[in-house]
């Protein structure tokens, strides 16, 4: 098994998780350091890069873009209406760090770190069974790769909680929230992208570098419970990739 891993998992690959655990240390050790916020938006495009093109290899040019700009226009849609409303995630706003808000409600970088996770998680979902399972099996991911993320995030002041959780500040409706849009969005991509081959294992590596960042800044933030969703989340994707390594 560890042999068909390693054969399976391409150096480059390999080296950008490296590089985004490197990533964490900074942004949880040096977070006002000059330059910082123009690191983050450099880092966020280059992480999203390779899931990007491999939607474009595996979907075709036109509905790879389809389905891009309706996964950025959901996300756009029902973050703003959560920091507007409170639902589906609570109560919770977008800090500074990660500029510029359209409306004032959220990022305009925000496709670049959400899509990329909905690819990442549909592709690793990939079953010839029932579209249902596919799109329960990736919300469930979503929602793991969620319980990693927030914590750090919130950690680092890119979005806040005012009233808190019980989950290291996060509250619990934020991961019922997850499991809403979550399952939207997977269908959305599904519909738009019409999914009908096994996905190329590429997809994969955008949420695998993530996973690889938000672990570090989990480990480095003395958070342990996403710490250690992270470390097996990384190696489930890493399982997955491999096996549409050898799918045909």
């Amino acid at each position: 098994m560890l042999t068909q891993l390693r054969r399976a998992t391409p150096r480059t690959l390999i080296s950008a998780c490296v590089l985004a655990l490197l990533a964490s240390f900074f942004a949880t050790r040096f977070p006002d350091v000059p330059g910082a916020s123009i690191g983050s938006y450099v880092s966020t495009l280059l992480i999203a890069l390779p899931s990007t093109i491999a939607l474009f290899a595996y979907l075709g040019p036109r509905r790879a873009l389809l389905s891009l700009l309706a996964l950025s226009a959901f996300a756009f849609a029902i973050e703003s209406f959560g920091v507007a409303t409170g639902v589906p995630y609570g109560d919770f706003y977008y800090g500074d760090a990660l500029g510029p808000r359209a409306f004032d409600l959220v990022p305009l970088l925000l496709p670049l770190s959400y899509v990329p996770l909905v690819v990442g998680a549909t592709a690793a979902a990939w079953t010839r069974g029932p579209r249902l399972l596919h799109i329960i099996l990736a919300t469930l991911l979503l929602v793991w790769m969620d319980a990693v993320l927030d914590p750090g995030a919130a950690f680092l002041g890119f979005w806040v909680w005012p009233e808190g959780g019980a989950y290291y500040g996060v509250p619990l409706s934020n991961y019922i929230g997850w499991l809403l849009s979550g399952a939207a969005a997977t269908a959305l991509l599904l519909v738009t992208g019409r999914w009908s081959n096994p996905p190329r294992p590429a997809l994969l590596d955008s949420a695998a570098i993530a996973t690889a960042f938000w672990t570090g800044v989990a480990a480095l933030s003395s958070l342990t419970a996403p710490a250690l969703l992270g470390a097996s989340l990384f190696a489930c994707l890493l399982a997955r990739r491999a096996h549409l390594h050898t799918t045909k």
